[in-house]
């Protein structure tokens, strides 16, 4: 975390630096408290890159971590296969650039409801003593490790490859496909021909000359209706980090149960706006390129097209519907206020909140921003 400079040396309200880190994060044992019950030597370590990268550099010490249980058992074997009820591993999002400190626990809902797999999630309150006494470090989400206990739970078969893609080389685009970018989480004995056999189908001449097989090929080897209900409502809720816009936040699972690929979101914090970077894709993809061609060619094809469609009406009108997406906002916003804002709430250097306020006007923008994307969906497809 060196790298990123000395802390709080970007506290003006410039843009931090953009440098990101590809060393490996280093695990460090500490003792985890929760109702009262200890859990020994559990190896913890910061996470992420832009979350953390900013964090650090203004000063707010209210940084992303993970967690693995079992990590020392090598050293400690009094530890052996320990777990946090059934959890091996958990990461928790520090809600950076969130003011509302709840798309992390909401996004992932949007998507299960829909049918699309996606990790669960829980508010947490999280207190660290690193040397100068317990400090409240804020509000977190606790986020299940897809690899580690997702799979099992929403999967009914679940010893198929866990695919975690990073980097330019897994857009797909046939200029920048690389394997190395396709981090395999188990299964560390099996080859990477299920990423490849889905490269060759998506990219097969036939989606010119042939369509129909085109479709058929392709859908032997990916869950092309799973992945087109998650662009369904990643397009409709908006999230510029992800596949799109940028290579990662996303997972890969290869079910054996019909032997294709399925696609699964992470990393939600930057959903449910606009975005950077140029912002979100729109709804109809159409400025997407052949650069992101599980998008381009996917939706250049009719078929595919009209269910895309058929899932967009059906996320503003049930998974994103807004009178259903206001009670949540506003059921969350109570669940969490008194340890957001107020005396209980987070403290200056712990948070991203400037003031109380920012808190329940960012529950209002949510509320604003359903309502206008689903009148943006319901224009589109008529």
């Amino acid at each position: 975390i060196s790298k990123y400079g000395t802390f709080g040396s970007n506290t003006g309200g410039g843009p931090p630096m953009m440098e990101e880190s590809s060393d490996n994060p280093v695990y460090v044992p500490c003792s985890l408290y929760f109702n009262n019950i200890q859990w020994y030597k559990v190896g913890i370590r910061f996470k992420g890159n832009s979350s953390l990268r900013t964090s650090w550099q203004k000063g707010i010490w209210k940084i992303p971590l993970r967690l693995n249980f079992d990590k020392f058992e090598d050293i400690y074997p009094q530890i052996n296969n320990q777990r946090f009820y059934g959890f091996k591993e958990l990461s928790l999002s520090s809600c950076y650039d969130d003011k509302s400190l709840i798309r992390e626990k909401v996004v992932p809902e949007i998507f299960r409801d829909m049918g699309v797999p996606a990790p669960q999630t829980s508010f947490c309150r999280i207190y660290i003593d690193y040397g100068e006494g317990e400090k409240y470090f804020g509000l977190y989400t606790i986020v299940e490790i897809v690899e580690d206990t997702m799979i099992e739970d929403q999967f009914t078969e679940t010893d198929g490859n866990v695919y975690k893609p990073e980097g330019n080389g897994a857009s797909f685009a046939s200029n920048a496909f690389n394997l190395s970018y396709f981090e395999k989480k188990n299964n560390e004995e099996t080859d990477w021909s299920d990423v490849e056999s889905l490269f060759d189908a998506l990219q097969s001449e036939q989606r010119i000359n042939n369509p129909a097989e085109w479709e058929n090929s392709l859908e032997k080897v990916f869950n092309v209706n799973g992945f087109l209900k998650w662009l369904a409502v990643n397009s409709t809720i908006q999230n510029w980090d992800t596949y799109g816009k940028m290579t990662h936040n996303y997972y890969l699972y290869n079910d054996p149960k019909n032997n294709w690929l399925t696609w699964i979101p992470w990393d939600n914090n930057e959903a449910l706006q606009s975005g950077k970077m140029g912002g979100a894709i729109s709804i109809s993809c159409d400025e997407v390129n052949d650069n992101w061609p599980l998008i381009r060619y996917l939706l250049d094809d009719e078929e595919y097209l009209q269910k895309y469609k058929i899932y967009l009406a059906q996320v503003v009108e049930s998974a994103f519907e807004p009178s259903k997406m206001t009670t949540k906002y506003q059921y969350y916003q109570s669940l969490i206020r008194e340890y957001a804002i107020g005396e209980n709430g987070e403290q200056a250097g712990y948070t991203f909140l400037s003031n109380d306020s920012d808190f329940d006007s960012a529950i209002l923008d949510l509320i604003a921003h359903v309502n206008n994307r689903n009148d943006a969906v319901k224009n589109y497809i008529n």
